[in-house]
Order: structure tokens, then C-alpha cells, then sequence
């Protein structure tokens, strides 16, 4: 038994050190790391269903890993997550509220076994955090009004704006290209559809 809580430590603390593997030289100034973003295109309206539910409601909604991550800056275990090897285009929202976060368009492998971005969808939706936990100073992330804990950024990523959103899966919900109008994200149909005919 004592085997086994050992590795599981073990094992959680190389998942950390593994997202936070290179540390921003400038993680005291996280406007500085993220004014590198190119300004988003998406003029979007709030819905009033952005909002955070109660503790209760969100121990019901979300599965133990899905609470721990978002609402106790948690870390799922790499390479066994939900989204970190899915090819599939469409755009991953916020589980808690619902808030699009991420495109499939800007996703790629990162190598560090959890889905990685080179930039937010909406710029306006995601706030920063210095994250000083474990040692190190780190840039936490966060969804604007669901207020959950999704990951950190790195400066290690491509270009063009040379960043690694490094997520947790169990914070994102993802819907595919087909399903976006039928849920209320329609208007992000137009960034694919532009995508596909510079191919």
C-alpha cells in the first residue's frame, strides 16, 4: 500500500513539473507575456447564462476530477485525459460556464500529454494569475466569469505568438464543427470556413 501512495505522489508531482516543465522569464508580468496575442476577430455578445452555479449545483454537474480541476486548481494526469490527442475540428467551451475558450485551429502536440493551445479564442474571456504553488512562478489561467481553473501559459510555444496554453481537458467541454450551431456557437462557424479555403 505504501508502495502505492508513493508512486502516486511521484506521479503527481512530475504531471506538475511537466506543465510547468519551462517557466515564463516574465511570470511576474503576465500582461506582458499575453499582450503577444494577436487581438480576437469575434465580436461576441455576453450571455446571460456565463455565470458560476453554486458549490452545490457544481458537485452534481461535474465529476470528481472536473471539481478538483476547476474549482481546486488541480491537475489531471497527462496523456490520460480526455482531450489531449483529439484532431477533431470545433472549439472547446468552459465545463463550468459555457464561456468558448479554445479553437481546434489553434490546438497542436505539445508533447506533454495535455491539450495544448498557441492562443484563447475570445482574448477577453480568459484571466491571468501568478501561480506560485510548488516552487515555482507560473501564470495560472482562468475562465472570465466561470471562474475555473483551466491551466497555465508558457512562453515555449509556436509561433506566431510563440505561447503554449497548456489546459486540463477535464476543464473544457468540446463541440465539435457540427454540433457549434445547434448550441449557440454558430458564430464561430466563419473562422473555419475561412480556414478551409486558405488550404
Amino acid at each position: 500500500m505504501n508502495k502505492i501512495i508513493f508512486y502516486s505522489f511521484i506521479t503527481g508531482i512530475l504531471s506538475i513539473m511537466n506543465c510547468g516543465q519551462i517557466e515564463s522569464k516574465d511570470s511576474n508580468q503576465a500582461a506582458e507575456v499575453t499582450s503577444k496575442l494577436p487581438k480576437s476577430t469575434i465580436d461576441w455578445e455576453l450571455p446571460k447564462n456565463w455565470k458560476k452555479p453554486n458549490s452545490d449545483i457544481l458537485k452534481t454537474k461535474l465529476n470528481s476530477m472536473q471539481y478538483k480541476v476547476t474549482q481546486e486548481e488541480g491537475t489531471e494526469p497527462p496523456f490520460r485525459n480526455e482531450y489531449h490527442d483529439n484532431k477533431e475540428q470545433g472549439i472547446y467551451v468552459d465545463i463550468v460556464s459555457g464561456e468558448p475558450l479554445f479553437s481546434s485551429l489553434d490546438k497542436y502536440d505539445s508533447g506533454t500529454g495535455w491539450p495544448s493551445f498557441s492562443k484563447p479564442l475570445v482574448n477577453d474571456l480568459i484571466i491571468y494569475h501568478i501561480d506560485s504553488s510548488w516552487g515555482m512562478r507560473r501564470i495560472e489561467v482562468q475562465s472570465k466569469h466561470g471562474k475555473s481553473h483551466l491551466g497555465h501559459v508558457f512562453e515555449d510555444g509556436p509561433n506566431p505568438t510563440g505561447l503554449r496554453y497548456c489546459m486540463n481537458s477535464a476543464s473544457l467541454r468540446f463541440i465539435p464543427l457540427s454540433q457549434l450551431e445547434k448550441e449557440g456557437y454558430g458564430k464561430f462557424l466563419s473562422l473555419f470556413n475561412s480556414s478551409n479555403k486558405n488550404k
